[in-house]
């Protein structure tokens, strides 16, 4: 395994979005994946800026984390919306994170765009941050208790160190082995004695009420994974307690469990008041390996006064405790070779044979909650429940210290219905102890038993959920109902199972709702737990393929069940019970948002009173387990049956019958019984005024031992005030001094800002004036623009009316030349010419690019055939694709050569123009019948030329065909053409 420094958390902390549409319907969810672990944010509101501030680490080596950047592995984040009602999930888009890129320098926060996003339009976005982070442990001042090894029935053994070396339990040998078998074989016994405790009332906060928590304090600690708890005592003042000391046999060499000691945390020994710890402290185990102590001839001690510290006193930022008023603990660690002289005080007798006093303890089962919620101490009187016979397990692991009478008790079998009392087993104010029978172990410990208080009372509540109604959520709900009540002595959640559809508008019955607890406890704490703490019922929603979600919650008020009628009945000897029945209808409120009412619940709650419970003190062994006790055992002792002897013949007398006889024993049974229960009573008040007048005591040395303390907290607090004054006067004056320079400079602001608000009133009148000289400048240039427009309007009509004069002089001038019959039969021999000319051309190019497609076709086919197989797919693919490009490449082409064509046109036209100003000077010169006819006849000729080649040339590029636009067009242009010189030949 990696040592601790090599340990690594990648952090990927998941901000906020931006630019998301608005859906009151859909949640959003951001799913991170690496390395087929997946983790998730809670949904937060489907809006424009969703907020989700939610941290996803994962836990991995240097050696891991430098594998996996290797390898590329990616951090994939899944951002889904998830419907309300149908709880559907649709995937929004995807961000990939390079797991290279991390470093364990904190980095600012990036925007990254969601790939594949549904919301093309908006792109939405998400902030994140990766970060690698050392994996800090758990502080030394946060108390918790530790796992404790495995049940029978579970592997032997647990690795308790971080190293190779590990502890592996040896049951049925009585000794934990640490190192190889063949080569450790040396027995060593490891004692943690403790002595003594002094100054413990100043470890009592002073918002801690020990009304509410108990009365009883004790010590925790672990010893190679066994959770020890020593004897409870009540006076914190001067604690009474005898010297404890829990020992356990270890088999190993001398340099193996040196190496093992060195690896071990330090031991943290916590002094508790029911499930809380007032203060702990920490002992190291390498004091047993300094100055070279060979175990071969004497042990290796660690002992002297340890300071306890409050586990929160440095986040409260408490003032520290004066060191003569700090609480201390003497502890002594001591490690020997097993048959070695420990000398020690008045030893005891341990089940391994090695002297010990009483407080050693044994390997303890598993716990079923987790050890970050196990509380240390076992459970108080009013929560321990009765034990029943059809316990769900039986108890012979070894022997148990209180923190297993604790977990047996809390164990979640028994907050099940239990279908009768198997005996007066009932705890008392104290703490519970347990004895059980057990084979030889490694630790021991000394008999427990259950000390039971002569006004305790047996009773019975048992809660019935009937029915679920007018469920108003939006959506068929698939209900199921859990709640616990910790003073029945169930930690365990009770739930009704299996789920029930549930809609709208309709009542469900639900199934498995009935559950009883059977219980001891005080009248008056029975009471004032009920008037105080409320049963909450949650009411949850079971969804196969989310994650459970919490509907409402409702509070039952069991108050209202002390106030209803009472009503009696006989038990199964015979004796009067009492019991009483309230049943309701109440509203369930929603879970979150506003407090509405989603459900209502029917509910039926009883509480029967079984009487008082008999005084006595148990020890619990595998014969009371396995054999249920007479239930019988409270009430009056049986009738004692005598034999008599036989009638003479003649009639007896009256008070020598047997039915005279029995009710003259029943009467004077009767008397004893009273005298009996008189002298018990007159016992009872007797216990209950010492018990008062002890706790009395008890109150008033705490409350004095508080006084004290509070007095030493407010001369604290009153110097720190006295200092704090001694500042504010300080700063008082420097803030006279601070106001006095800060009038100083508003004057002188004053005074600059008076005269910075002159220069911009001169500077604005100065650019008031340029603005006027500059607009009316303005003015006359667009005076004077507007009559160069009119002109220029002019200029342009007149030349339009000019142009138009000569275009009709150059069409009448174009009919004079079209009459001429020489020039006619000219045009059309050169058209037919052209015409041969032509269709030479078009079948050669014909013939030859038959011969090249009949070419190209054979390459084809063959190529065709080649690859048919292997890319028939991608073949069409890439064909549509390239008949795509080739069709907008000749859509392209297509509108160069058509603005090509119009660019020629716009040519040709000035070429006439320019013809016709060129004939206009020579007809001044010489007679324009001479000389006319010939220029226009080349003119046009050249025109059809021109024509004629750029469609052929267009196609022998094999690209077009005759029934393309611009072949068409081209051929329209030449029948024009041709049509104009053949005009006047066909007149």
């Amino acid at each position: 395994m990696a040592s601790k420094s090599d340990q690594l958390l990648i952090v990927v902390s998941i901000l906020e979005g931006r630019q998301f549409p608005k859906s009151s319907r859909h949640e959003l969810v951001v799913q991170a994946k690496f390395d087929g672990e997946q983790l998730a944010t809670d949904p937060v509101e489907h809006k424009d800026k969703p907020q989700f501030c939610t941290e996803l680490a994962w836990e991995l080596d240097r050696r891991t984390l430098h594998q996996h950047r290797l390898q590329r592995t990616p951090i994939k984040l899944q951002c889904y919306a998830v419907d309300t009602v149908t709880s559907a999930k649709e995937s929004l888009g995807y961000i990939v994170l390079d797991l290279r890129s991390v470093q364990e320098v904190k980095q600012p926060p990036k925007w990254f765009p969601l790939l594949s996003s549904k919301y093309k339009k908006l792109k939405p976005e998400i902030l994140v941050s990766v970060v690698l982070e050392n994996d800090t442990k758990q502080a030394p001042d946060q108390f918790k208790a530790k796992e404790a090894p495995p049940r029978q029935g579970s592997p032997r053994f647990s690795n308790l160190v971080t190293g190779p070396l590990a502890a592996i339990l040896k049951e049925d040998e009585g000794y934990h082995q640490i190192g190889p078998e063949d080569r450790c074989i040396d027995l060593f016994v490891l004692s943690v004695t403790v002595a003594f405790a002094t100054k413990l009332e100043q470890l009592i906060p002073n918002t801690m009420k020990l009304s509410q928590e108990g009365s009883e304090f004790f010590f925790y600690y672990t010893l190679l994974g066994n959770d020890i708890t020593s004897e409870p005592f009540h006076n914190l003042i001067s604690p009474n307690f005898e010297p404890e000391r829990a020992s356990v046999r270890i088999r190993s060499s001398d340099s193996v469990l040196r190496a093992y000691l060195s690896q071990q945390p330090n031991l943290q020994i916590h002094l508790c008041c029911g499930n809380h710890s007032l203060g702990s402290t920490e002992i190291s185990f390498s004091g047993l390996l300094k100055g070279g102590v060979e175990f071969e001839r004497q042990p290796a001690t660690v002992e002297g006064a340890f300071t306890l510290v409050p586990p929160n006193r440095a986040k409260l930022k408490l003032p520290a405790i004066p060191p003569d008023l700090q609480p201390t603990l003497g502890v002594s660690i001591t490690l020997r070779r097993e048959g070695v002289n420990p000398q020690l005080g008045s030893p005891g007798k341990s089940v391994d044979g090695s002297p010990v006093k009483k407080g050693s303890v044994s390997p303890l089962p598993p716990r079923s909650p987790p050890p970050e919620q196990r509380p240390c101490t076992p459970l108080s009187p009013r929560r321990s429940p009765i034990p029943s016979h059809d316990s769900p397990e039986p108890r012979h692991a070894s022997l148990h210290t209180e923190s297993e009478a604790e977990s047996l008790l809390e164990d979640p079998g028994l907050a099940q219905p239990i279908p009768a009392v198997a005996g007066p087993s009932v705890p008392s104010d104290g703490q519970v102890h347990i004895q059980l029978e057990a084979p030889v172990s490694s630790v021991s410990v000394s008999a427990p038993k259950i000390s039971i208080p002569s006004s305790a009372h047996h009773f019975c509540f048992s809660m019935d959920l009937r029915s679920i109604r007018d469920m108003d959520v939006g959506f068929p709900v698939n209900c199921t109902l859990r709640y616990s009540y910790q003073f029945f002595g169930s930690v365990a959640p009770i739930m009704t199972n299996p789920p029930v559809e549930v809609q709208k508008n309709m009542e469900v019955f639900l199934p498995q709702s009935y559950c009883a607890f059977d219980f001891a406890a005080l009248p008056h704490q029975l009471q004032d737990t009920f008037l105080r703490v409320p049963l909450v019922v949650e009411v949850w929603h079971k969804d196969p393929t989310a994650r459970d979600l919490l509907l409402g919650t409702v509070s039952i008020q069991l108050s209202h069940l002390l106030a209803s009628e009472k009503t009696r009945f006989l038990g199964p000897s015979g004796q009067q019970h009492w019991r009483q029945t309230f049943s309701d209808r109440i509203p369930v409120m929603k879970a979150r948002g506003p407090n509405e009412k989603v459900a209502e619940l029917c509910y039926v709650t009883t509480l029967e009173d079984l009487g008082l419970v008999k005084a006595q003190d148990i020890v619990i062994s595998e014969s009371l387990q396995n054999v249920p006790p007479d239930p019988q055992r409270t009430g009056p002792p049986p009738q004692k049956h005598h034999s008599v002897p036989a009638a003479p013949d003649e009639p007896p007398g009256p008070r020598e019958t047997l039915e005279y006889k029995a009710a003259l024993e029943l009467e004077m049974w009767k008397e004893e019984q009273e005298d009996l229960f008189d002298n018990q009573l007159k016992q009872k008040e007797l216990s209950h005024m010492k018990a008062l007048a002890e706790e009395w005591r008890k109150r008033d040395r705490e409350r004095e031992a508080l006084v004290k303390k509070k007095e030493m907290e407010y001369n604290l607090l009153e110097e720190q005030l006295q200092k704090t004054l001694a500042d504010l006067e300080k700063r008082e004056r420097l803030l006279a001094h601070a106001e006095m320079e800060t009038q100083r400079l508003q004057r002188e602001m004053r005074a600059e800002h008076e005269f910075s608000m002159r220069e911009l009133q001169d500077s604005g009148r100065r650019l008031r004036e340029d603005c006027a000289h500059q607009v009316e400048l303005e003015r006359s240039k667009v005076r004077q623009l507007e009559e160069e427009r009119s002109r220029l309007q002019q200029q342009t009509q007149d030349a339009e009316n000019k142009y138009k004069q000569l275009e009709k002089e150059f069409q009448q001038f174009r009919d004079q030349q079209n009459t001429r019959p020489e020039i006619r039969l000219q045009s059309e021999i050169n058209l037919l010419s052209l015409e041969k000319v032509e269709l030479e051309r078009k079948l050669e190019s014909t013939t030859k690019s038959k011969l090249h497609y009949k070419q190209q076709w054979g390459r084809a086919l063959k190529e065709l055939a080649r690859f048919k197989q292997r890319e028939q797919e991608n073949a069409m693919m890439r064909l549509k694709k390239q008949q795509q490009e080739l069709e907008h490449m000749r859509l392209r082409y297509l509108a160069s050569e058509e603005k090509e064509a119009v660019k020629t046109e716009k040519q040709e036209l000035e070429e006439i123009r320019n013809e016709l100003n060129r004939l206009k000077q020579q007809e001044e010169t010489r007679p324009w019948k001479d000389t006319a006819g010939v220029p226009q006849n080349d003119s046009a000729d050249d025109h059809l030329s021109r024509l004629l080649e750029e469609r052929d040339t267009l196609l022998r590029t094999g690209v077009y065909t005759h029934e393309d636009r611009i072949i068409a067009e081209l051929n329209r242009q030449i029948q024009e053409a041709m049509a104009q010189r053949g005009g006047p030949h066909h007149q």
